[in-house]
């Protein structure tokens, strides 16, 4: 991969090590970025974006549909990037490098129709307009490398602005890879930078810059707590896609079968490590002991493995550290269901499934990151919505029943901000997402994405003599 540039006669930069969790081997060695590279960062992108603003929607709506194929004709290079670094499984890097592209695609479509408004008013005309921040910063985390970092970077290039993209440490690797497929597009140098490095330093960096007019971060709700406080002594404005503890609630009137068969990789997808996992299964209790009996083989039958084999369906987890992590929310000796995964190298952890805590357990209330969820059982349709909004968390859930009433009743009710009935889909491009209480603020994709990295500005135009 490519060295990120740095001034003249500055101190050469710590080197990160990249591992593949599936093996714990080093992949690459990729250089730190400096708060002075971030500095002329911020000074290259400032000027890239007036020419950008400046540009003709058309043309930066065609720059970034040749983005979007380029994205598209390196799919399996990028996937097979992502399976190293992040030890996903090869089906999901494929799909996660497909809806960057889509993004593309999709914030494309906005350039020419980011419109304001024609306000009636006494005595003259009155308009808005959408105009383009500046430069955006965007904090993108391990868990999904690829598809988060596009939901910001897509819109806000759309929307006229620079961004610097700083990826997490662990997963630099397929953002180096697009920035150089962005100026290969056409796009203009500098409008689009990677700056690797630790979130301490490079992150603080990019966070306390008078130059960056927003940041847009992903990543703990600890973590996004700090960046809103030091934006708020600029009142940089910001974007919080934070953690989850999303419920998987279970009526007895629901297909039992199917709600049990799909629960697995509910929350095992990306071996756990999403924000949207839906690892509290509250379950109706006249049925709870048939949908254990019928979750058991469905969690068995999981294949935990090699995550370039496209048969697997979990991976490894992103480090050793969070395998060390994850296990501390499985007391010895719990009851519960467990899948296999593999011995010897890589950083791999089997699907758990715990029984018998209470709501009040670690593992019921913290995000553990990884493939452990917990069965709870509730009463009646009120008992499942306190239960489901016991958390200070409220990003996405699901919920199970044949009842078309309930399941509006049931999804007005439940404090988040994506939620499934009957399925366990959380994101599309096309619609937004985000979190209630600690799972963030702001929203990310669908109709209004390239809004969020404007600002609006009213304009009044007297006709009066």
């Amino acid at each position: 991969m490519p060295r990120h540039h740095h001034t003249t006669g500055a101190p050469e930069p710590a080197a990160h090590d990249v591992l593949d969790p599936a093996t714990g081997r080093t992949v690459a060695t990729v250089p730190a970025t400096t708060p002075a590279e971030v500095d002329e960062a911020v000074r290259r992108a400032a000027d890239a974006q007036r020419g950008w603003a400046a540009a003709a929607p058309g043309d930066r709506a065609r720059l970034l549909r040749r983005f979007a194929a380029l994205v598209d004709g390196h799919n399996e290079e990028l996937a097979r990037l992502e399976v190293r670094e992040a030890g996903h499984t090869i089906g999901n890097a494929r799909w996660e490098a497909g809806n960057f592209r889509d993004v593309l695609d999709y914030t494309a479509g906005g350039v020419e129709r980011l419109t304001g408004e024609q306000i009636p008013v006494p005595g003259g005309l009155d308009v808005t307009f959408l105009e383009p921040l500046g430069v955006v910063g965007v904090i993108a985390p391990w868990n999904f490398p690829m598809p988060i970092a596009g939901w910001s970077c897509g819109p806000a290039l759309a929307a006229g602005n620079a961004v610097l993209l700083k990826p997490a440490e662990a997963t630099p690797l397929t953002a180096l890879r697009l920035a150089e497929l962005a100026l290969e597009a056409g796009l203009p140098e500098h409008l689009f930078q990677v700056l690797p490095g630790a979130g301490a330093v490079t992150g603080d960096a990019l966070v306390t810059h008078p130059g960056v007019a927003k940041i847009a971060f992903t990543g703990s709700s600890a973590v996004g707590t700090s960046v809103m406080a030091k934006c708020a002594a600029s009142v940089k404005r910001v974007t919080l896609e934070l953690g989850g503890k999303s419920p998987n609630i279970v009526f007895a009137d629901a297909d039992l079968e199917r709600a049990a068969a799909t629960a697995p990789m509910s929350f095992l997808d990306n071996a756990g490590q999403d924000c949207c996992a839906r690892t509290r299964i509250l379950v109706q209790r006249e049925v709870y002991d048939l949908f254990l009996d019928l979750l058991a083989p469905a969690i068995a039958a999981v294949r935990v493995g090699d995550p370039s084999d496209a048969a697997t369906e979990m991976g490894p987890l992103i480090s050793a550290a969070q395998r060390e992590r994850v296990r501390s929310y499985v007391p010895d000796g719990a009851a519960g269901i467990r899948g296999s995964a593999p011995e010897g190298p890589g950083f791999f952890f089997p699907p758990t499934v715990l029984t018998g805590l209470g709501p009040d357990a670690p593992a019921a209330t913290e995000e553990v990151f990884g493939p452990v969820a917990v069965v709870l059982p509730f009463t009646d349709e009120q008992d499942a919505v306190r239960l489901a909004n016991a958390t200070p968390y409220g990003l996405s859930g699901s919920l199970w029943t044949r009842d078309v009433g309930r399941a509006l009743r049931v999804s007005r009710a439940v404090a988040a901000g994506n939620l499934s009935v009957n399925s366990h889909s959380s994101v599309r491009y096309w619609t937004p997402f985000g979190g209630y209480k600690r799972s963030g603020i702001g929203r990310e994709l669908g109709p209004g994405a390239l809004a969020a990295f404007t600002e609006t500005k009213n304009v009044f135009i007297s006709t009066e003599d």
